[in-house]
């Protein structure tokens, strides 16, 4: 009997697991230079020549289009903390390859991987149970300055840091003015409320926080009212343009009149979709398409402010906050063409302002939800990208401290102090999973020995004297307020990271360790890859 043949190439065993972890440890040495306040930026050129500078994790991996296939699971990882906590991208990365890592030594050491991953789930769960319960702090109990300090913390390492008050202060601000109530009581502070409007030109400080929703397009005649109120807003997603035949339909015509009766209806067509729109009540209209220039007049008549090419993600914005609906089109159940009232959203006002040179269009006051408008200004537009992408990591981590309502010292305190905890608990097992919990333990301990190798300290020392101040906090109940102590980078000192501000929601910790954990323990389980060849073309003439 013969044995099953694969088209393709297969690798089994130990040769898979050191490819797999050598690709990931290749994408986190990318990564590991531009961790900390005092980290390097990368810039990133593509194939068009596009340039992009930028020192935060998930964009610099999903400029890099990395094929390999377990590393493609680190570049996952990092979008998917980008997502969910917004902040803390290169850390999990550099946590999920340094575990995998020490993973493979212990593989090669004779412990089934098995062993290996029933021992890092323990360490992770003992690991943020720890982290919960002992080291960290209640927002309400520091206040808003501790808002104001997270904020400093996740803007320290980006390219806004040199003006670090301004905009900490922008942040927070920001974050607050979209607080809102739940039919549960708490408040929520959702972050996609607000738009970043970017603009450059002027000085970083010249950028500002205004309220309502921004929108970087204007009027589309200057026929129409700078201002309406209050606002009824009709937000579509079909053009308002001449309605042409579509494509493949030829219509012969013989008499040239017959022609122009047909360019006429085109027009009556659109006009009528217009009219039942404004007869609907609406005098802000919004879309994502087109309007024919001949049907502005129709507007103007009834007064009202009719803007095109809005952005997609803004306009979903615009139809949340004002209660309105997005319509694809205005066919109705019965074959016609209508639009009901209830499609349309509430707004104080719409109105068009000019900021630095450009008009924008303003929604104040929506029905729906609180919604507010920083405007970034800064030298060149790769300066505005950044700034955009570096406050972004700022309002995550500041909704994220608000939300989960706890915090924790930063500058490798947390890894500190859970290295400790977990070698303690270590030997408290008796299995195999003893070695995993330790390996995990010091594999924590990368997040700052990096942070301390990007400072030019010596990384060896520094930690050696974070770990014996952790050991004592945890060991002598009369030292249990050096728990907080961490890195102090400017001055290559300890200090307590609490009372200094140096200060990260406890979620994103929480959330990193976690994530890591099941990357890692993914790309472990990996003991085969088989790899397809794409099939031949056939001998020509035969299809």
């Amino acid at each position: 009997m013969s044995s099953l043949a694969i088209y393709g190439e297969r690798q089994s065993g130990e040769d898979v697991r050191t490819q797999n972890i050598t690709a990931c440890v290749a994408i986190a040495n990318i990564l590991r230079s531009s961790l900390g306040p005092v980290g390097l930026d990368k810039m990133l050129v593509d194939d068009m020549g596009d340039v992009t500078v930028t020192n935060d994790g998930a964009t610099i991996l999903k400029q890099l289009e990395v094929e390999h296939p377990a590393a493609k699971v680190l570049v996952e990882l990092a979008q998917q903390q980008d997502e969910e906590v917004g902040d803390g991208t290169t850390s999990v990365v550099l946590l999920a390859a340094e575990l995998l890592k020490r993973a493979d030594d212990l593989v090669r050491r004779g412990i089934h991987p098995t062993n290996v991953i029933a021992g890092y789930r323990l360490a992770m769960r003992e690991s943020c149970k720890y982290l919960r319960d002992t080291l960290s702090v209640s927002v309400e109990k520091l206040g808003r300055s501790c808002l104001i300090n997270t904020a400093k913390t996740a803007i320290s390492s980006k390219v806004i840091g040199s003006e670090i008050d301004f905009f900490a202060n922008l942040a927070v601000e920001a974050v607050l003015a979209v607080k809102r109530k739940t039919e549960d009581g708490k408040y929520k502070y959702p972050i996609k409320a607000i738009n970043i409007l970017k603009k450059s030109g002027k000085g970083v400080r010249d950028s500002q926080l205004l309220k309502g929703i921004g929108l970087n397009v204007t009027r589309a005649s200057q026929g129409m009212p700078l201002r309406v109120s209050p606002a009824k807003i009709a937000c579509l997603d079909f053009d308002l343009r001449r309605s042409k035949m579509k494509m493949g339909v030829q219509v012969l015509v013989e008499d040239p009149k017959e022609l122009e009766k047909i360019q006429e209806k085109e027009y009556e067509v659109t006009k009528s979709r217009i009219e039942a729109i404004l007869k609907a009540g609406a005098n802000a209209i919004f879309t994502t398409k087109g309007i024919d220039d001949a049907a502005l007049k129709y507007f103007v008549e009834k007064n009202a402010i009719a803007v095109r090419r809005v952005d997609k993600d803004d306009m979903k914005r615009l139809a949340k906050a004002t209660g309105a609906s997005v319509q694809l089109t205005m066919a109705d159940l019965g074959g016609e063409e209508s639009f009901d009232p209830s499609f349309l959203g509430s707004a104080e006002e719409v109105v068009e302002e000019t900021i630095a040179d450009d008009k924008f269009i303003f929604v104040r006051g929506c029905k729906n939800l609180p919604s507010g408008t920083v405007v970034l200004r800064g030298p060149n537009e790769y300066m505005c990208d950044e700034m955009s992408r570096s406050l972004h990591d700022c309002l995550c981590a500041v909704q994220r401290a608000l939300e989960s309502n706890y915090v924790v010292a930063g500058g490798g305190c947390v890894e500190a102090s859970l290295s400790i905890f977990l070698e303690n608990f270590a030997t408290t097992l008796g299995g195999r999973e003893q070695l995993a919990i330790a390996e995990f333990s010091d594999a924590l301990l990368v997040i700052p020995k990096t942070l301390a190798a990007n400072a030019a300290l010596d990384a060896t020392e520094m930690i050696s004297k974070l770990r014996a101040v952790h050991n004592a906090a945890q060991s002598d109940s009369n030292k249990g307020n050096l728990s907080h102590m961490g890195l102090d980078l400017e001055n290559g000192l300890l200090r307590d990271n609490l009372e200094a501000g140096i200060l990260e929601p406890a979620m994103s910790k929480i959330k990193s360790i976690q994530l890591a954990t099941e990357a890692a323990i993914t790309i472990l389980r990996i003991d085969d890859l088989i790899k397809l060849k794409k099939k031949q073309e056939e001998e020509s003439g035969e299809y």
